[in-house]
């Protein structure tokens, strides 16, 4: 059986410059697929910016930038990732000794795929997803984040994640602060968030019907609270995946094989990219079975590269 495949990209867009608009709208058609009908109309698109002016007003300025390079109708709402249907992914993270080392599961052609360099307030590294939002990322302070999905399917107002870890990187220099920032944040679906920094590495719970809760460590797969029901163990296999990450620690190597490397593609739980973030260098490395990328703030690599998925050999 011949082995999916995935582009993945490079680009720089500066503050939100022409090139990122030319990526942007070629998305469009994507993306907006991803509006609830509340966001189509005047009401759900007046809530949304209202949403994020009150939550993130550091941003606002970028956010109409953005809507305007973006020049779509309903592209400012879209920007909000305040008004998207929900979507579930796998993924499995840990932050130790300072670096941040994470897998990305999903299915292969609803991820973006577009590792982006970006000074919109600072510079950021990250692998973006939503146009300007980030599955993961590093800033120049030295402050790395990653998401996982909670394994809950509940869902609320407020934010998609990937727009919260974009605000974090742009507006905290430490996981205390990122972490502060994220209390008082509404958050639309459970969601688990890795923060790593020179001095600590945490990871922590939040979700529309809880408060942020911090986990037993700075591990984290699929899953907030014990136990798992058995069905969704059988489908996820989120202990498994969670056991083995803390056995593993900061190995790559063990990143790229089962357990903690997944095939189910059709399922929408295959492992799509590595990710190892040194946030106090500078540096991050995507890794796949074949190959790897490095990219950093003094070197970063534009272009593209077609990935053979899962496994090598």
């Amino acid at each position: 059986m011949s082995r999916p495949q995935k582009t993945f990209r490079a680009i720089e867009i500066g503050d939100g410059d022409d090139r990122w608009a030319a990526h942007a709208q070629a998305l469009w058609p994507r993306a907006e697929e991803w509006l609830t009908e509340e966001s189509r109309t005047a009401e759900g698109a007046a809530r949304a910016r209202a949403l994020f002016a009150t939550h993130m007003p550091e941003l606002v300025p970028v956010l109409e930038r953005l809507a305007r390079r973006l020049d779509r109708p309903g592209g400012e709402t879209f920007l909000t990732l305040a008004t998207l249907r929900p979507f579930f992914s796998g993924c499995t993270q840990i932050g130790v000794g300072g670096t941040l080392l994470r897998n990305y599961d999903f299915a292969p052609a609803d991820c973006e795929g577009t590792i982006v360099s970006s000074h919109l307030l600072r510079p950021v590294i990250g692998m973006q997803e939503g146009a300007w939002g980030l599955l993961d990322g590093m800033n120049d302070a030295g402050l790395a984040v990653s998401l996982t999905f909670g394994g809950r399917f509940v869902h609320g107002p407020g934010f998609a994640l990937p727009i919260v870890l974009r605000y974090l990187l742009e507006t905290c220099d430490t996981v205390d602060e990122a972490v502060g920032a994220l209390r008082s944040l509404p958050i639309a679906i459970p969601q688990n968030v890795t923060l790593v920094d020179s001095e600590k590495a945490v990871t922590v719970f939040v979700g529309p019907d809880m408060p942020l809760t911090g986990a037993p460590d700075a591990c984290a797969a699929n899953h907030q609270h014990l136990p798992v029901p058995d069905d969704q163990e059988r489908f996820s296999r989120t202990q498994e995946r969670l056991s083995a990450v803390r056995a593993a620690g900061g190995d790559v190597a063990a990143m790229l094989k089962p357990p903690l490397y997944q095939y189910a593609y059709d399922e929408g739980l295959g492992t799509l990219y590595t990710a190892h973030y040194r946030p106090a260098e500078g540096r991050v490395t995507y890794h796949w079975p074949d190959e790897s990328w490095d990219q950093s703030f003094a070197a970063f690599a534009p272009g593209s590269r077609v990935i053979a998925l899962g496994r090598a050999g």
